[in-house]
């Protein structure tokens, strides 16, 4: 359906209740139910056998509903029509009719009534249509299937509703909050004359009123995509990089020309902005499961890769047709053969995979050698650990220290004059390009040390990711 929030909350207004028990139709973003507020038997918090409630005096031995005195008791203290339903215990009937029947009861009741401000919910009840009306106007542009509500009421009204609900109402009675929501949620449907579905986790979009300014904030949730890309240019990032010279501030500069970015295309740009535009979005994040140099090819199935859109204004079910924009408008530079929704906890099982990775690496030797050595000396590292200190180039963002991997394959070896290439299977984390030329020694065992010469890197390929030898055994 196409609905839509004129203007969205920025992400740190949403922090302050993003985590806060949304488990439940009712969220408390004071941290504190109204089913966790207990009374201490033995420290009675009142003097004397009544208490004084805007006006309304509170008979503390009265019996609890759904007796007929403990309505009537309710209904003399000032008990709105809604809180009298959900708190009576008699869940068939109106808050209107429960009153009624009370009144056909005792005739005074009625005239003993005091309508001022009820003592459950300060007449907040009466405020729905207005907020049912703010809530509509911020969704009634963006596209969703599944809605989430939450409100926040003062803490001094939830503990004052709950020592009188907790003495005088149902034991079953429905607290605030919940009657609350589910009143907001009912009432939203009927003006739009549809069954919207509200749920209580993974929403498309998030909305919080404020119970004491009835404002309204609406939260447009993130959308995730996992695919597989390969990166057939050796010129392009996987993220944005950001320009040097301006670090991409105050709309860029000479340098780059005014776009910000060291390098104008990314495979998160390439693959992100037709989703962005598509989807009408503000931005997206790209989460990779590692990552190759600028100048190394991604080949064979691709890495796997989540594409995070956010602030969707749109949604969209099929995505083969997205996808063959994609590849299209990626010209040969980046190729990827789906997107499929997911969520946001299959980032980190992505960040934090430790698969094999198989690769072909191209080098220029220093010396002319005899093949047979050559070969030889390569076959060596195969199935050998080697210590890898923090390659120089990637010293200013990774700790300097020492690790151990393991080098599982080596074939396919090919000798070219002073040139030579080969396959090769490796742990997660190993730095093949370092393997080669030793890095000044920071590699060791290397294939520059085996060899005794030094060796320049042509070019280096990743031939595929071994996630799925991972999956299956997890």
């Amino acid at each position: 359906m196409t609905k839509s929030s004129p203007k969205d909350a920025d992400d740190d207004t949403w922090h302050q209740f993003s985590n806060a028990g949304y488990s439940s139709a009712s969220v408390d973003f004071d941290d504190e139910q109204e089913t966790d507020i207990k009374i201490n038997s033995e420290e009675e918090w009142f003097d004397g056998d009544d208490f004084e409630f805007e006006g309304k005096t509170l008979d503390w031995n009265s019996p609890p509903c759904p007796t007929p005195l403990g309505i009537s008791h309710m209904i003399k203290i000032g008990t709105c029509n809604h809180c009298l339903k959900r708190v009576s215990g008699k869940n068939n009937m109106s808050g209107e009719e429960i009153r009624l029947e009370a009144y056909a009861r005792d005739d005074s009741l009625e005239s003993s009534f005091n309508n001022d401000l009820c003592p459950l919910c300060e007449n907040l009840f009466d405020d729905i249509n207005n907020i049912v009306e703010r809530i509509i106007e911020k969704i009634n542009n963006l596209e969703y299937t599944t809605i989430q509500i939450g409100i926040h009421l003062p803490k001094d009204l939830i503990q004052e509703a709950h020592e009188i609900t907790s003495r005088h109402g149902a034991s079953q009675s429905m607290p605030l909050k919940t009657s609350m929501v589910l009143d907001i949620q009912n009432t939203i449907n009927n003006k739009l004359n549809t069954d919207i579905n509200f749920v209580k986790d993974r929403p498309d979009i998030m909305v919080l009123v404020d119970g004491l300014t009835l404002r309204v904030d609406v939260d447009v949730r993130p959308i995730y995509y996992y695919g597989r890309y390969r990166k057939l240019s050796r010129e392009i990032p996987q993220t944005r990089w950001p320009c040097r010279a301006c670090k991409g501030r105050n709309n860029g500069c000479d340098s780059c020309e005014g776009s910000g970015l060291q390098y104008i295309d990314s495979v998160q740009d390439l693959v992100g902005e037709p989703l962005r535009i598509a989807l009408d979005a503000k931005d997206t994040s790209f989460h990779g499961m590692g990552r190759e140099d600028i100048d190394v090819r991604m080949l064979g199935l691709g890495r796997p890769f989540i594409i995070e859109i956010k602030k969707p204004m749109g949604r969209i079910s099929e995505m083969s047709n997205l996808v063959k924009e994609i590849n299209k408008k990626s010209d040969g530079k980046v190729e990827i053969d789906n997107l499929i929704k997911t969520e946001r906890s299959l980032i980190a099982k992505i960040k934090n995979s430790r698969s094999d990775k198989s690769y072909t690496i191209r080098f220029k030797i220093s010396e002319e050698l005899e093949e047979e050595f050559i070969t030889n000396s390569i076959l060596e590292l195969s199935g050998a650990i080697i210590n890898q200190e923090t390659p120089r180039r990637v010293s200013h963002r990774r700790a300097d220290k020492i690790r151990k991997r393991r080098i599982v394959d080596i074939n396919n070896i090919i000798i070219e004059s002073n040139e030579v290439e080969f396959s090769i299977r490796a742990e997660a984390g190993t730095y093949i390009k370092e393997l080669v030329h030793s890095d000044e020694g920071r590699t060791n065992p290397s294939v520059s040390d085996k060899l005794g010469i030094d060796c320049e890197i042509l070019w280096l390929d990743v031939n595929e990711i071994h996630d799925d030898e991972e999956n299956k055994d997890n």
